[in-house]
């Protein structure tokens, strides 16, 4: 295109009054200036006029060319191949004549618009745009080397991966040791970029930096003190990477470089305080953390605690000197999404009830207002991980510390102190026990201080000893700190309320029937908590009532108490909209509510198991719409159907065949096969889940839909998605059960899959129990299909369920592999010592299990005869041996 190109004065009078109009306060004029925007994107050289704006039209004010500029980044990310050929070349050539611009604000307007050309995949059709900028780094003028470190900066951000690869010759050969001459440079600003750059190569171990590590690392020391608060930030930043990428590299120097991060964590600006803190969390999870920190514990640890403190700030956005604000409404922006997690069906271990594989989110979450990561939480977050490296050895130093702050006159100084108990108390438990008696009942005094922000931060650590009160005799502990605890429940300020209400749900998993005798009170002040709350805790109401009622069961079966919590639930449940994502958690609460009451929920299964065959209903309806037309229909939110699915499965469980009348008059099982086959992996899960439970409560409905149901089981037999694949794998053994020796004809869909995951390294301990169960169970209904296979599984069959409990489908699937034994006695002979372990695994086997297994042990014992018998039960650890002495004499 001949650069001759100049604008039409009309049309650029045009443009102006629309840059100017764009910047109106008033909505309608935004909507008329975005519709005129649009039909200008007709014209092919629409862009050069914004080009032409930003880089030439020095007479505009700054702002106006700045937005300009910006309305032509957004038209390259939505227009740009469509760009005809002359205009792009335009635009390219303006923004490198223009990046060392006077004005900051144009300059970075520019490096903005080149890294989003560049991101479009034009790195490789704009060969000369990295020399270029590369070159005016070495240009005398100020102003012309940093708008093109900006740019580069940018660029770095934005393609880290493309600048790595063979696509482009591999510029960061080039690039890396350019950046790291700027290290010494005299501005800041510059200095700050260019380790912004080499920062960005890091965590990928770029081939082209690992080459110039030891002067990277050199440099970065030599800017350790530097009075940059931004180039401090990017050393500490980088050091942090390095200690996950070059470990080997920084040990000879850690003892200097954990000195300089003592200090840059007291560092005055909070930016770089937080970037070194990050240090601590990071080493924390590296091998040699023990060794090479427990010298400085004497003086980390008061660091940490120091950075614990509430800052002046946080306690004004947190509005910590409003002591009173129950009645204020919630302003709807804070309220975060809820994410649902849907059904998982697992077995239950010894000692305890069922085991969670994930972890238990109480974690430092106890101030989520304020943006969202800061010194405070990062310092907590350290003395957490910490605690659990250090245990015992770190008490020693927090200890002194301790007592000075819990007492303290200064509410801000107290308030850390119990955050700085509750960040420890997973790792320094043990050592924490003899202090318990007394700080327990001096942090129940604190739940009623005057200072809400004690209140709260007392609840969640509270929470964390709640193990602790709850091994002890329930008058003791658990008693006071349940009554303070319900009445912060009522607290007349809504943080408190929130934190209150989470560490009350943590204590009812712990408690569990230990709260049987104080139920009406509980439900007493959970009821009144209905009446007060705003929106966004209601939400974590519904969460400590659901979280109640998996925790006492069948124990909240008794007319008072359905009474008192029913009314308020089937209240909100009729309020709320089908549209309202209100209802996921209290469709969640009622599905546990439902379990636990069981036949005591019959009054009101009714209108429930309608209003979730409607939801269900409606979201596959709206996702056939949306598919057939897409411009059209909006995408349906499935989590609907994914909530209403699980309550469904929980009214199944909880009402067991009294569900039958409900799911004979519903299409549900129709609904069903579709969600079976739903893309999402989600309500494939929840709908198997839902499968199990109508096949255990009525399979009479479910068994005419067999033929068509087990394929799609088999599909989904992939160990890729574990709990799509369990859900799957504990609805087929269901089936077997009911459907006894006609399971026959599907043996083959389902068994290859169901063998290979029990072989398969890795596997989740609860799809592998499943498996077993499963496998256990075919094996029982259809034994000559399955004995085949015996060797192929039983070795890691017998291991994935010796550590599961005494239970139906524990009997089921040892029936089934002591029938597959006599089918095919050869299958287990290898792996016979396995076979003893699991059988020795029962607790109280029913008689006739009993005796199965008494046959094939002494079987085997006869067939091998005295000598070898003696020989191979020699191998067996003493207990296995006593156990099998004293309850089969073999």
């Amino acid at each position: 295109m001949e650069c001759g190109w100049k604008p039409d004065e009309q049309g650029l009078q045009q443009i102006l009054q629309l840059l100017k109009e764009s910047q109106s306060p008033d909505t309608s004029t935004q909507r008329s200036v975005q519709q005129r925007l649009e039909q200008l994107n007709q014209y092919p050289d629409f862009n050069n006029y914004l080009i032409f704006v930003l880089t030439k039209l020095k007479s505009e004010d700054e702002p106006t060319r700045s937005l300009s500029g910006l309305i032509l980044k957004n038209n390259v990310k939505a227009h740009y191949q469509n760009f005809p050929n002359g205009v792009s070349e335009f635009i390219k050539s303006e923004c490198l004549e223009n990046i060392g611009d006077s004005s900051p604000l144009i300059r970075a307007t520019v490096g903005i618009l080149i890294t989003t050309i560049a991101s479009k995949g034009e790195l490789q059709n704009w060969p000369e745009l990295l020399p270029k900028l590369c070159l005016l780094l070495d240009s005398e003028d100020y102003n012309t080397c940093e708008g093109a470190f900006g740019a580069l900066q940018k660029i770095c951000e934005d393609s880290a991966e493309i600048l790595d690869s063979d696509m482009l010759d591999r510029p960061l050969n080039i690039m890396i040791p350019k950046f790291l001459q700027f290290f010494k440079h005299s501005s800041p600003k510059i200095r700050s970029h260019a380790i912004a750059c080499v920062n960005q190569f890091i965590i990928s171990r770029t081939q082209a930096l690992m080459l110039h590590i030891d002067p990277f690392i050199e440099n970065l020391f030599a800017l350790a003190g530097d009075e940059e608060p931004e180039v401090r930030k990017n050393v500490c930043r980088a050091l942090v990477m390095l200690l996950e990428v070059r470990m080997d590299r920084l040990l000879p120097h850690m003892h200097n470089i954990i000195q300089y991060m003592l200090q840059r964590t007291q560092d005055q600006d909070e930016n770089v305080a937080l970037e070194a803190c990050e240090f601590w969390l990071t080493l924390a999870e590296q091998p040699v953390c023990k060794e090479v920190l427990c010298g400085h514990l004497s003086q980390l640890t008061p660091v940490l605690i120091n950075g614990m403190k509430y800052s002046e700030i946080d306690i004004i956005l947190l509005k910590g000197d409003i002591e009173e604000d129950e009645a204020i409404p919630d302003n709807e922006q804070d309220i975060r999404p809820r994410f649902h997690r849907s059904r998982t069906v697992a077995q239950q271990h010894e000692g305890n009830g069922i085991e969670e594989e994930e972890d238990d989110d109480d974690d430092l979450d106890d101030d989520d207002t304020i943006s969202d990561w800061n010194l405070r939480k990062c310092s907590a977050a350290a003395l957490d991980v910490l605690a659990n490296v250090f245990r015992e050895n770190l008490l020693l130093h927090i200890l002194p510390l301790l007592k000075e702050l819990l007492f303290h006159q200064e509410w801000v100084v107290k308030e850390s102190g119990i955050l700085v108990l509750g960040a420890i108390a997973e790792g320094c438990m043990q050592g924490m026990i003899p202090y318990l008696p007394e700080l327990i009942p001096h942090l129940v005094q604190c739940l009623s201080d005057k200072k809400a922000l004690v209140r709260s931060i007392t609840c969640w650590t509270l929470s964390r000893y709640a193990h602790w009160v709850v091994s002890q005799p329930p008058d003791s502990y658990l008693k006071p700190l349940m009554t303070e605890l319900l009445k912060r429940i009522l607290d007349s300020n809504k943080r408190v309320q929130e934190a209150a209400c989470s560490a009350f749900a943590t204590l009812e998993e712990e408690a569990c029937t230990e709260l049987v005798p104080y139920l009406t009170f509980i439900l007493d002040t959970l009821v009144f908590a209905f009446s007060k709350y705003q929106h966004k805790n209601l939400l974590i109401l519904y969460d400590a009532i659901g979280t109640l009622a998996d925790s006492v069961g069948h124990h909240l079966n008794k007319p008072e108490y359905i009474q008192m919590l029913m009314p308020p639930l089937i209240q909100k449940w009729n309020q709320l909209k089908d549209e309202d994502k209100d209802l996921f958690p209290l469709l969640e609460c009622l599905s546990s509510v439902a379990t636990a009451l069981q036949d005591g929920f019959l009054p009101y299964c009714e209108p429930v198991y309608q209003r979730c065959v409607n939801l269900v209903q409606k979201t596959l309806a709206q996702a056939i719409l949306y598919q057939s037309q897409p411009d059209q229909y909006e995408a349906p939110d499935k989590d609907f159907m994914i909530v209403a699915l699980d309550l469904l499965s929980g009214l199944a469980e909880g009402l067991g065949g009294s569900i039958e009348q409900l799911v004979a008059r519903s299409n549900i099982l129709t609904l069903m096969y579709q969600c079976m086959q739903d893309k999402m992996p989600e309500v494939r899960q929840s709908s198997f889940a839902l499968l199990g439970d109508l096949t255990k409560a009525c399979f009479q409905h479910v068994k005419s839909c067999i033929a068509d149901f087990m394929p799609i089981l088999g599909t989904n037999l992939n160990p890729e998605l574990i709990s799509v694949c369990n859900n799957a794998t504990w609805a087929i053994g269901e089936i077997s059960i009911q459907m006894g020796p006609e399971m026959q004809p599907y043996i083959s869909m389902v068994l290859h899959q169901l063998v290979e995951i029990i072989n398969r390294p890795n596997t989740p301990k609860t799809l592998l129990e499943n498996t077993a169960i499963t496998i256990g169970r075919l094996g029982y209904v259809c034994p000559q299909e399955v004995a085949p296979m015996l060797q192929q599984f039983i070795r890691p069959w017998c291991t994935s369920l010796r550590n599961i409990r005494d239970n139906e489908e524990k009997d089921s699937a040892f029936r089934g592999i002591c029938t597959m034994i006599s089918v095919n006695p050869g299958g287990v002979v290898q792996d016979f010592i396995f076979f003893c372990d699991a059988v020795a695994s029962w607790v109280n086997p029913k008689d006739d299990l009993r005796d199965m297994f008494y046959k094939i042990l002494h079987g085997f014992k006869n067939q091998v005869g005295e000598e070898n018998w003696r020989r191979f039960s020699d191998q067996f650890p003493l207990p296995l041996k006593e156990r099998l002495a004293a309850f089969y004499g073999v």
